[in-house]
């Protein structure tokens, strides 16, 4: 496929900006970058906020839908920003564009989803303690608080911390006030 197919044509200064970041936005580089749009830092983490999430091959509504999100609160990160558009990408690799207004910045993350069937245990302080619950890898979980090695993490009947390495949806040295 030829990326800058995909744009169509359109305001020259734009088009090439968006191919920039669709090519290059998410590199090692990036990291310490900011959106051009936001101004947040990129890339980062976020979640959706809806139960029906298109993700598109590009940053427009005329592009074709290659996936359907269908799990509002599920972790992802955003990689590049054109105008009201965000590239994400999912825990499991898979990159499209959405809307920006599909998307919170509530964080969320997924309790070791490349732990198939295992579990991972909820302490009930940072650093041990006793074990308050056993979590099942790729639960959706509320991220409260990370010091970048416990995060404090909460769902319907749990509250508790879990190891900062475990999750996806916290960048390993980051920290979450």
């Amino acid at each position: 496929m030829q990326r800058a197919g995909m744009w169509g044509g359109g305001a020259g200064g734009r088009t090439a900006l968006a191919l920039l970041l669709l090519l290059g936005g998410a590199g090692p580089a990036a990291a310490a970058q900011v959106g051009p749009v936001s101004g947040l830092p990129m890339p980062r983490y976020v979640s959706l906020k809806s139960d029906r999430v298109n993700l598109r091959e590009g940053p427009s509504k005329e592009h074709r839908t290659a996936w359907v999100f269908q799990r509002a609160g599920l972790p992802v990160e955003i990689v590049a920003e054109f105008d009201n558009w965000r590239r994400i990408r999912d825990s499991e690799g898979s990159e499209g564009w959405v809307l920006h207004s599909l998307l919170s910045g509530r964080r969320t993350a997924l309790v070791a989803p490349w732990r198939k069937g295992e579990v991972v245990p909820l302490m009930t302080q940072a650093g041990g303690g006793g074990v308050a619950a056993n979590l099942q890898t790729g639960l959706v979980v509320t991220v409260r608080r990370c010091d970048r090695s416990w995060c404090r993490v909460s769902g319907r009947e749990f509250d508790g911390f879990v190891d900062q390495k475990m999750l996806w949806g916290v960048y390993a040295d980051e920290r979450v006030d």
